[in-house]
């Protein structure tokens, strides 16, 4: 059927079928004698006029026959790459990824993700798409070219915002569970809702979530993180019953406790908020992970004491959670980790220096400990404002403004950012012809302080003679040039 949509929408399609590729896989599909389509979340972002550079082509034949052909069509001969095992081959041109299939049908064992995959039609490759949104095609043969093929609706389904499965719902999300967490994702993503009887159908077979391996459903809960509105996406994660499976520590933060006539927030809420409120600021994934887990230490340290809730040192008890939660999730073990690790502890640190008399010792510290994650800290420090009461939300924010031209102060006098204390391990032991013990770590500590309290100048020298009298109160003296 042609397209059927407002001229303003079927121009921008039009645009994007003029890209040299389609041209050039139409007139080999033609000459091959093979039906050609792109199909899937390229023709969605089209429709949507959204940015895509992965284009998918389904064949009726074979996809790894047409990729050779085209790329032998193109002037620079791209390389094709074959995975024979799945029946797929892609290439790049310029700068899209272009995979190509042959049309396909598939069935599935109860215990896995993995399809047993036969030859098939159009139809059959449609059926087997997770959307309606998905599962338009539009034809590339030359007598054909630009025609839709949209047997579920989903030109509908995008005019309505809505998110729907092409079949029933149930053996959708039986068959491949990812499906579920892609449902939350393009939810949130494109702002759409997800209709009530595939909400439903999530609700019911949540429990299949178990058998997709953490990584995937990682991947799928870092593209809620980077959305406009991640709390749209926890929230559906939430009611749909995901978060005990996949995120428990995250749950743990609802709720509301009362005694004695006293509350404490919902942490979860306010999570969900701080999130909200960092990503205009920032497209750092590891910088939003942050903001989620910055209170996740919360609910192991509440206490009720003299009549308040406290929450004491949840920021040291969180930043440990940090390691476990991201091994049990799949994410990355390394300077990532690292990082969040880093934010979630310091993230109280910046609050105690709004005071007029902060002293120079306190923004030292603080530029040394957190070095190159400042500014990352403040934008976290900042997304952590949440009151309802706009006049306390202006003054806490003109507090880290005064804090942030604090810290340029200081780091411009006294370039502690990255700073490496002049006295090392290594030349303790060569001075003084010591064996490795903790002496060692009290005199590099108490140098280090020194510096940063401003007590001696940051220099080599004044950081030398300090040492030499530390030791001597430890016992030890300076060897001379013969080793005594």
């Amino acid at each position: 059927m042609p397209l059927k949509f407002d001229t303003k929408r079927k121009n921008k399609v039009n645009e994007y079928l003029k890209n040299p590729i389609f041209k050039i896989i139409s007139e080999t599909a033609d000459s091959l004698g093979v039906k050609a389509f792109v199909i899937g979340g390229f023709v969605r972002d089209c429709i949507l006029n959204r940015s895509d550079k992965d284009i998918d082509i389904v064949v009726l034949g074979s996809g790894i026959d047409l990729a050779k052909a085209v790329a032998k069509n193109i002037k620079n001969k791209p390389q094709v790459t074959v995975f024979k095992r799945f029946g797929t081959a892609s290439l790049k041109f310029r700068d899209a990824d272009i995979e190509f299939v042959g049309a396909r049908k598939e069935s599935y064992s109860p215990d896995s993700r993995k399809p047993i995959v036969e030859n098939g039609t159009l139809e059959d490759d449609q059926n087997r798409r997770d959307f309606t949104i998905n599962a338009m095609a539009i034809s590339l043969n030359k007598e054909t070219y630009g025609q839709l093929t949209d047997p579920f609706g989903g030109l509908k389904d995008i005019e309505n915002k809505l998110i729907r499965t092409p079949l029933d719902p149930d053996i959708t999300f039986s068959d491949d569970p990812l499906r579920m967490m892609r449902a939350v994702r393009f939810s949130t993503q494109l702002g759409f809702e997800i209709a009530n009887e595939t909400f439903d159908s999530l609700k019911k077979n949540k429990d299949r979530l178990k058998i997709v391996s953490k990584e995937r459903i990682a991947d799928e809960l870092n593209k809620i993180i980077l959305s406009p509105v991640p709390s749209m996406g926890f929230l559906l994660l939430d009611k749909a019953g995901f978060l005990e499976i996949i995120f428990p520590e995250l749950l743990n933060l609802k709720g509301v406790e009362e005694l004695a006539g006293q509350f404490h927030k919902d942490n979860f809420y306010h999570t969900l908020k701080v999130l909200d409120n960092i990503a205009p600021k920032t497209d750092n994934l590891w910088l939003r992970w942050a903001a989620i887990l910055h209170d996740i230490g919360k609910p192991a340290t509440k206490k009720f004491i003299d009549g308040i809730w406290t929450f004491h040192a949840h920021e040291f008890v969180g930043s440990k959670m940090v390691t476990q939660i991201f091994r049990n999730m799949k994410l990355p073990m390394n300077e990532k980790m690292k990082y969040v690790e880093k934010l979630v502890r310091l993230h109280l640190r910046p609050i105690a220096l709004v005071s007029e008399e902060v002293s120079d010792s306190a923004l030292r510290r603080l530029l040394f400990d957190a070095g190159d994650e400042t500014e990352d800290l403040m934008t976290l420090c900042e997304a952590d404002i949440t009151s309802k009461n706009e006049e306390k939300v202006k003054r806490f924010l003109e507090n880290f403004r005064i804090v942030r031209q604090k810290l340029k102060e200081v780091e411009e006098k006294d370039k502690v950012r990255n700073w490496q204390p002049p006295i090392t391990g290594d030349l303790i032991i060569s001075t003084f012809n010591m064996n490795p013990n903790k002496d060692i770590g009290i005199i590099k500590d108490a140098v280090k302080d020194a510096i940063l309290d401003g007590i001696i100048e940051n220099t080599y020298q004044a950081a030398f003679e300090l040492m030499l009298r530390e030791a001597e109160k430890l016992g030890y003296k300076q060897i001379d040039k013969n080793g005594k």
